[in-house]
């Protein structure tokens, strides 16, 4: 690209404003990072030749922007290091008492940067810089002074304040998060604004979803489907083609997670039918990162619908949707992308290898989990290093209950204890109970293959540490699948004693995990958990000489047969029917005896 003008100061032409502009722009929209290197170089002539602070000023922030977003794609920070610097920098030329408003512009952009680099580390302290340098902007730029940009910095706050929230087992930030977007919302309105208004309602959709995420209730979820709905009355297709397709990608987010607590799969299907609208437009000419990413989405969408059926169609084209991401998330590109969709296709892999008698999709899962683990490495995201060792651990126990030998188990234990370095009870609570939840169902697979309960005492243990955050006001469908497989380990631990303490336990425990599993929210994990607590109370039964405790495992087995679950139905309705058909013969000798 030439760029020299026969001026004294090329750099600070408007022909060089606008290729930096042009370079910028492709290298944002298309993907393109030599693009968003030509930009680089040329903000660092314009630092180089800058007269004064405004101009070292601008200049700075355009480097600091072109830094940022080639940095975002990079495993490495060193970019997004840069970019803070730069903004910094900007910040000593656009002083709060020279430019007041600038300094403010400064401060959000800077609170971009330092979210960008928080979402990676393991730690909060970057998140909470970003969200006291969002606050120092809005000291500034007030309501009164400029309402459009404070209502632009209220949006970039709640950002931050969600990025916090997401880590931590209250949901304080993430209501404080909710509160930022509305208050956004006042000034950015549909008649004054509708473009931003309906990115505020993107992201008010985001924060209500994470919220609804953590629910048992569904409120919140149906409220973050209505806020994409009404970013999709302004963000048409025919005028902002690429925001309709977000908000398309986001509304089959939303979808796609009510899905999930529904027995019916017309939310899972609205889910699959978003992510292909939004293919529509992100084509992988046009947008090619994008497209990919949401071919990561369809991808999600389809495994959720795969694993409620019996064939294999779905989870073969999510296979399909993630190995089309790979094709631009490459590593080269975007190491990271490219490891977060090497952790996706072994999800998928995984759910096919455990319908399959052939373990050579688990092999392969377990292959993807460590391709992933090449770039989200512990050093560069914590996190992510931890939560592809808790998928690594879940594929290991896959393929070790399918072995006599015990290595791939305590392989999965080593993964599972591996993630709980990072994912701590102080710094990742909810993620430190999932992981608990996991070590202790694979430390009940090794259990069965040993005659002491040492494993299995300790298995019980895990679940209850689970339980400690996993708790019934915070999350409470996790807390019922925790109290499912508390039930389970007890119930296990019971088939081996004389007498009915833990075989009690577990029945409590089934019972609890009933209050939050309904019939009406979630009807598969309800018959489950029928199922289970049909067993131990048979169990019960057969150690009492009387007969009440049979009758009512059989109201549980009987209760599992009124719903209408395909999924549930061609997976467990043998086992339910030959179990209650033996608990009512036994009832019946028992009677005539």
């Amino acid at each position: 690209m030439a760029i020299d003008e026969a001026t004294d100061r090329p750099a600070w032409s408007p022909t060089f404003r606008v290729r930096y502009a042009e370079a910028y722009a492709d290298g944002e929209k298309q993907g393109i990072n030599f693009s968003l290197s030509v930009a680089i170089e040329l903000a660092q002539r314009m630092i180089a030749t800058a007269h004064n602070a405004d101009e070292r000023g601008d200049a700075l922030t355009k480097l600091g922007n072109a830094l940022g977003t080639l940095g975002e794609r990079e495993s490495g920070t060193a970019r997004l290091e840069a970019s803070v610097a730069a903004f910094q920098a900007a910040l000593k030329e656009f002083t709060r008492e020279r430019v007041p408003l600038q300094w403010a512009g400064t401060q959000m952009n800077l609170g971009t940067a330092l979210r960008a680099l928080g979402v990676r580390e393991s730690g909060t302290a970057r998140l909470e810089a970003s969200v006291a340098a969002y606050q120092a902007a809005l000291e500034e730029g007030t309501r009164e002074r400029a309402p459009l940009d404070w209502a632009a910095t209220q949006m970039n706050f709640g950002a931050a304040l969600q990025s916090l929230g997401v880590r931590e087992s209250g949901t304080a930030r993430l209501e404080a998060s909710v509160a930022a977007y509305q208050a956004a919302l006042q000034e950015w309105t549909r008649e004054r604004a509708p473009l931003q208004w309906a990115l505020t309602q993107m992201n008010l959709g985001n924060a209500l979803r994470t919220l609804g995420e953590r629910e048992s209730g569904t409120a919140r979820l149906e409220a973050s489907v209505a806020a994409y709905q009404a970013a999709l009355q302004e963000w048409t297709r025919e005028r902002v083609p690429f925001d309709w397709a977000l908000a398309q990608m986001n509304l089959g987010t939303a979808l796609g997670t009510l899905g999930e607590r529904e027995g019916r799969t017309a939310r899972l299907e609205a889910s699959v039918a978003a992510f292909q609208a939004a293919l529509e437009e992100r084509t992988r000419e046009q947008v090619p990162l994008q497209w990919a990413a949401t071919q990561m989405n369809l991808g999600n969408a389809l495994q959720r619908l795969g694993e409620r059926e019996s064939g294999t169609a779905r989870l073969e084209a999510a296979v399909a949707a993630y190995q089309a991401a790979l094709e631009e998330r490459t590593r080269e590109r975007v190491p990271l992308d490219w490891a977060a969709a090497q952790m996706n296709l072994g999800t998928a892999l995984q759910s096919l290898g455990e319908r399959e008698s052939d373990t050579a999709r688990l092999e392969a899962a377990v292959a993807a989990y460590q391709a992933a683990l090449e770039e989200f490495t512990r050093e560069r995201v914590p996190l992510d290093w931890a939560t592809t060792q808790m998928n690594l651990g879940t594929a290991l126990q896959s393929l070790g209950e399918r072995e006599s030998d015990t290595a791939r188990l305590e392989a999965a234990v080593a993964a599972y204890q591996a993630a709980l370095e990072e994912l701590t009870r102080e710094r990742a609570p909810l993620q430190w109970a999932a992981t608990q939840m996991n070590i202790g169902v694979s430390l009940q697979s090794l259990s069965e293959r040993e005659s002491g309960t040492t494993r299995l005492e300790a298995s019980v243990s895990a679940f209850q540490a689970a339980l400690e955050e996993w708790t019934r006001e915070r999350v409470p469908l996790q807390w019922a699948m925790a109290q499912m497989n508390f039930g389970n380990a007890l119930r296990a631990l019971g088939t081996r004693e004389s007498g009915t303490v833990r075989l009690e336990a577990a029945v409590a425990a089934y019972q609890a995990a009933l209050e939050e599993r309904t019939r009406e929210q979630v009807p598969f994990q309800w018959a489950m958990t029928q199922m289970n607590l049909g067993i131990a109370l048979q169990m019960l039964g057969e150690r009492e000489s009387g007969t009440a405790r049979l009758k009512a495992a059989v109201a549980a087995y009987e209760a599992c047969k009124t719903i209408a679950s395909k999924e549930f139905q061609e997976r467990w309705a043998d086992v339910v029917r030959n179990c209650s058909e033996a608990v009512l013969a036994e009832i019946a000798r028992r009677i005539t005896r």
